[in-house]
């Protein structure tokens, strides 16, 4: 995948050497990036520890946020791929202390397999 899937809100791979270096200062002793999607500005980022989902928010991209969340702390999720009629696909996260899952959509949904995967691994202790 690459910069048009990118545009088009397909997330695709990220060199996870880069996203480190650029998560230097979110990172705990002894974190390590083991995993990182993109759509478009967004990020989803798996390290040995927790999902940390990047929000990229303003015309500049300057402003982010950052979601962390422990994957102990995940009691469910479920993803839905897309469809013919129905091109985007969703990933909803329960986190324990919330009411309402945390919903992310992923248009085309080319790499939501790959997350769903990633999540699993993380919350049973094999990421």
């Amino acid at each position: 995948m690459g910069l048009f899937d990118g545009l088009l809100g397909n997330a695709s791979d990220v060199d996870v050497e880069e996203v480190a270096e650029s998560l230097a200062p979110v990172l705990i002793e002894g974190e390590s990036v083991v995993l990182a999607y993109q759509v478009i500005r967004d990020q989803y980022v798996f390290t040995n520890h927790r999902l940390i989902m990047v929000d990229v928010q303003g015309v500049t991209g300057k402003k982010k946020e950052y979601l962390t969340i422990p994957y102990k702390s995940v009691t469910n999720f479920a993803v839905e791929t897309a469809g013919s009629f129905d091109a985007d696909a969703e990933l909803k996260l329960w986190v324990s202390g919330r009411s309402e899952p945390i919903v992310r959509e992923f248009s085309g949904g080319s790499a939501i397999l790959d997350v769903q995967k990633a999540l699993a691994s993380g919350m049973f202790g094999k990421l």
